[in-house]
């Protein structure tokens, strides 16, 4: 064999190989996208990805930042990247299959998008899939990893992207394992692997939280309201300062357990204060009602604010003061603060409850009250400004 032919063929098996894994990739299962069993583990968005320029800040349930990356925050980014890792995260590439530098990888840790560092999947998720390439059953969290409808090469399949910088991922199929029954099949290119306990970057570590604890009546309205806050990472419904260990929703209807519905909500303080929080808790609830919410009547229904150091401690008590020297509400406050005691989180369907089921419930939305009001106060403060200088200049 000349060299000329060695040459020739080589090039020809570099064509070839990446086109023969398109076609396993699509084979090796029923070329559909995949249903809505999905949504449970990554996010369906429609259409190709939109041009990011105006910022809203989100957070994934998982403590990160998810917020889309601009085309300025890309470009530094992708230029790091090699030409194999730019063709597939930029181009929508795919790897030859049984050349990928992670696929036999079976070290613990956590695989990270090799352009913006976002965590996507879990060595406890990875299984051998026999395809040939990395293969996963789920997500480290939902709204990390994005999935739409694929087109290309003649198939239907569902394309998977970072959450947060679009980078191309791979495919998912649903014909995995349980518990999920689906296949996240990756491109070891379009990952970098972290070991348990090795250093990470900051972009792939979650944001610094705090802690608050609140309730304030029936825990669906209280943790949909705090979950639209910007700056709050996560709401979850639960169960606090009672007698009982682990309680569950039965035993608390009965009044008997001590516990209160209550909501812990993690937050972001560099994005909104434990203050900011005050605020709108005593927006969206009636203070005023001992043991009572709207129309849900029991101790269970108490208004209380349970803080988790005696920071947040001191704060809800100078808070609840000013309220009362302000006589904002006509009739006292009832509302506890005492140290946060065990938080139990209530069971899976009391969780994003009025979300899911289009619910609604006597709770006021406090955040668009807020902002009408801070509109107002730096309008005011304007104009005392411009009254000021124009006085000083006559």
């Amino acid at each position: 064999m000349t060299h000329a032919f060695r040459t020739v063929l080589a090039g020809v098996l570099g064509l070839l190989l990446p086109l023969a894994g398109f076609l396993l990739l699509g084979l090796s299962a029923s070329a559909r996208p995949v249903g809505a069993a999905g949504d449970r583990h990554f996010t369906t968005i429609d259409g190709p990805p939109r041009e990011t320029t105006v910022i809203e800040r989100r957070y994934s349930r998982a403590g990160f930042d998810i917020t889309p990356l601009t085309a300025a925050d890309k470009a530094p980014l992708v230029a790091k990247l090699t030409p194999e890792q730019y063709r597939i995260t930029q181009k929508s590439g795919t790897e030859a299959a049984f050349c990928g530098t992670l696929l036999d990888n079976k070290k613990s840790g956590e695989y990270c998008c090799v352009v913006c560092g976002l965590p996507l999947f879990s060595s406890r998720h990875k299984f051998d899939s026999g395809t040939g390439w990395p293969s996963f059953f789920t997500t480290v969290d939902r709204e990390h990893v994005t999935g739409r409808v694929d087109r290309s090469y003649g198939m239907v399949r569902t394309e998977i992207n970072c959450g947060r910088c679009d980078a191309h991922l791979g495919h998912v199929f649903e014909d995995g394992p349980p518990p999920t029954g689906l296949r996240f099949c990756l491109n070891s290119e379009s990952m970098v692997f972290f070991e348990d306990g090795q250093e990470r970057p900051a972009a792939s570590r979650p944001v610094a939280t705090e802690t608050a604890y609140f309730a304030g009546g029936c825990f669906w309205g209280v943790e949909h309201y705090f979950q639209k806050g910007d700056g709050v990472i996560n709401a979850v419904s639960g169960y606090m300062n009672g007698h009982t260990e682990d309680p569950t929703y039965k035993q608390i209807t009965t009044g008997t357990t001590g516990h209160a519905e209550a909501v812990m909500v993690v937050y972001d303080p560099a994005r909104i204060s434990y203050r900011t929080l005050l605020e709108a808790f005593f927006i969206m609830h009636d203070p005023t009602t001992l043991n009572r919410q709207g129309p849900d009547i029991g101790t269970q229904y108490r208004s209380g604010i349970y803080a988790a150091d005696e920071r947040q401690l001191e704060e809800a008590r100078a808070y609840i003061a000013e309220l009362t020297v302000r006589d904002v509400f006509k009739r006292p406050i009832v509302t506890e603060v005492e140290r946060a005691g065990a938080f139990y989180p209530a069971e899976e369907y009391h969780q994003d409850y009025m979300e899911r089921n289009n619910w609604r419930c006597s709770l006021v939305n406090p955040w668009p009250r807020m902002a009408e009001r801070r509109a107002a106060e730096s309008a005011e403060a304007a104009q005392a400004g411009q009254a000021g200088q124009a006085g000083r200049s006559g």
